[in-house]
C-alpha cells in the first residue's frame, strides 16, 4: 500500500457525542486476513445508536458495518480471495467458532462476537481490515457499489422477515416504521408474494419516507398512524381478522404496542427495531390473548446473504429508491441530522 494514513469516521470515547473525522493509519494485515477499499457504505440506526451511547461499543473504533468495496490486499494464507474481488461482508467478526451457537450456525449471537463498526475498527474510511474472510461474499460485476452497500440491511431483512417471520402468499402484512429496515421489509413481503402490504409511518415520516413508500410497487396502503385509525384500517383490510404477520421495524415503544393490536390471532410478529432503551411498557396480556407468536431478532443468518444478493442484484427490491443522502464523510455530521431528523431514508459514505 502506497498510502500511510487515511481519513475515519471514530467513536473516540463513552458516552453521547464523542464522533470525530480524524487521520488514522491504514490497517495492516495479518496473514489470514484482507484489506478491503471501502467504495460505499451506509448509515444504520446502530450508528446513530452508538453516537448517542445506547448501543456497545469498544472505543477508540471506526464506525460503520454496511459496506461494498474491493479487496485491496490479501494475506498470504488467504486461498480463496485475492486483490480486485468485489464484495460485500457479514459482520460477525472475531466469533468464537466453537461455542454451541456458533456449532449451530448462529454466530451471529456468539458472545465472543466483535463486529466492524462497534467491537473493531469498520467501515467508515477508505481502508477496513477484515480478519474473517470466510464471512466475504462476492457480488456481480454489474450489481454497482451503493446498491451493494445496502445489501447487509437486506439480508436483516430476508432473514428476520423471510426466513423467521415466514411471509407466506396471500398474507396481510403490517409494517410498522417507514425508515430504510421498514421500506426493504415492505418490498420483501411484496417479493414472497403477500396480498396486502400496510405500511405505518407518524407525521416526522411525511417529509421524506411515506412520499418514498407510495412510490414503491406492491404496498397496498401508506397509513400515517397519528392522523388515520391504523387498527380500524387493518381490521377493514383483512375482513376483520388482523395482519397475519406485522414486522415491527421502529423501535418505539408506542409502535410495538400497535403491533399487538395489528396482528390477528395466532398471528406472527417478527421485530426488528432497537429501542435503545432497557425496559418499555409491553401489552403482555394483549399478546396472550391472542396466542401471538412474537420473533425477536439479532442480525443476519449465513444464508440470507446470498439471498439478499441476489435480490438487490435482479432489482427485486428498488433499493435506490432509499438513498437520500450520498457523499464524502466530512458531511458525516449533516447526514447523521438529517437521518435522525427523519428528512432521509438512507446516507451512503463514499469515502
Amino acid at each position: 500500500m502506497s498510502e500511510k494514513t487515511m481519513q475515519a469516521l471514530v467513536k473516540t470515547a463513552k458516552g453521547e457525542g464523542h464522533v470525530e473525522l480524524k487521520d488514522v493509519p491504514v490497517p495492516a494485515i495479518g496473514p489470514g486476513e484482507v484489506l478491503i477499499e471501502v467504495k460505499a457504505a451506509g448509515i444504520c440506526g446502530t450508528d446513530l445508536h452508538i453516537y448517542h451511547d445506547e448501543f456497545p461499543y469498544w472505543p477508540p473504533v471506526t464506525l460503520g458495518h454496511e459496506f461494498a468495496g474491493v479487496i485491496a490486499e490479501a494475506g498470504k494464507d488467504v486461498a480463496d480471495w485475492k486483490a480486485g474481488d468485489r464484495v460485500v461482508g457479514e459482520p460477525h467478526t472475531l466469533a468464537c467458532g466453537k461455542c454451541w451457537l456458533c456449532c449451530s450456525g448462529n454466530r451471529q449471537l456468539c458472545a465472543s462476537k466483535r463486529s466492524p463498526g462497534w467491537g473493531i475498527d469498520g467501515c467508515f474510511a477508505k481502508y477496513m481490515r477484515f480478519p474473517n474472510p470466510c464471512l466475504l461474499h462476492r457480488i456481480p460485476d454489474d450489481l454497482d457499489f451503493e446498491e451493494a452497500a445496502l445489501v447487509e440491511p437486506a439480508a436483516n431483512v430476508v432473514h428476520d422477515v423471510l426466513e423467521r417471520g415466514r411471509v407466506n402468499p396471500g398474507d396481510a402484512v403490517a409494517v410498522v416504521g417507514a425508515g430504510p429496515i421498514g421500506l426493504l421489509s415492505a418490498m420483501a413481503a411484496k417479493i414472497s408474494g403477500a396480498a396486502k402490504i400496510a405500511l405505518l409511518g407518524t407525521d416526522a415520516d411525511e417529509e421524506a419516507r411515506l412520499p418514498v413508500a407510495r412510490m414503491i410497487h406492491g404496498i397496498s396502503r401508506v397509513w400515517n398512524v397519528q392522523k388515520e385509525d391504523a387498527v380500524s384500517l387493518m381490521m377493514g383490510l383483512t375482513d376483520g381478522r388482523g395482519a397475519d404477520i406485522v414486522v415491527e421495524a421502529s423501535g418505539a415503544e408506542d409502535g410495538i404496542s400497535l403491533a399487538m393490536q395489528l396482528v390477528r390471532k395466532m398471528g406472527r410478529i417478527t421485530a426488528i427495531g432497537l429501542t435503545g432503551k432497557e425496559k418499555i411498557g409491553f401489552p403482555y396480556d394483549v399478546g396472550m390473548r391472542k396466542a401471538v407468536h412474537f420473533y425477536f431478532n439479532m442480525s443476519t443468518s449465513c444464508t440470507s446473504w446470498e439471498r439478499a444478493i441476489h435480490i438487490v442484484d435482479a432489482r427485486k427490491a428498488e433499493v435506490k429508491l432509499l438513498v437520500t443522502h450520498k457523499g464524502p464523510l466530512d458531511r458525516w455530521e449533516e447526514f447523521f441530522a438529517a437521518l435522525e431528523a427523519k428528512k432521509g431514508i438512507k446516507g451512503i459514505f463514499l469515502p
